[in-house]
């Protein structure tokens, strides 16, 4: 693999998360705490991958993409990677806790945190494929 294919392999990583998080919510709401437990280890582990993945390809390739993208379509993109941004910066801290919580079954507390986490993760996830999309497929 080339270090120019890995912002595709993260938007994959990106994608992925957000499947394994909706798969995850629903198992939970069917009571499955073990299909749960599962899908969101799956989302943790494909956003630490992909967290890994981007930190390697900012060092060291060092290319930040310019978005080509004009007027309306670029006030758009903006505010998608400034929100996407400032909520990816929180997503670990949040989704560590949430984790904890829910493997140490502290139910109660996990669910407190987990209606904070859950949108804001899927949120970052899913505006992470936007980016992409924008800056490498539509523009």
């Amino acid at each position: 693999m080339n270090l120019r294919d890995l912002p595709t392999l993260n938007a994959t990583l990106n994608f992925l998360s957000f499947i394994f998080l909706l798969i995850g919510y629903r198992c939970i709401r069917r009571k499955n705490v073990r299909c749960h437990r599962k899908m969101m280890l799956a989302a943790f582990t494909t956003s630490v991958l992909f967290l890994l993945s981007y930190l390697t390809y900012h060092f060291a390739v060092g290319v930040i993409t310019p978005f080509r993208g004009t007027g309306f379509w670029r006030i758009v993109y903006l505010g998608i990677l400034i929100s996407h941004s400032v909520l990816a910066a929180i997503v670990p801290f949040l989704a560590v806790v949430t984790l904890y919580r829910g493997l140490k079954m502290q139910v109660k507390r996990h669910r407190a945190i987990a209606r904070w986490t859950l949108p804001v993760w899927l949120y970052v996830s899913i505006t992470g494929v936007l980016v992409y999309l924008m800056l490498y497929v539509w523009f």
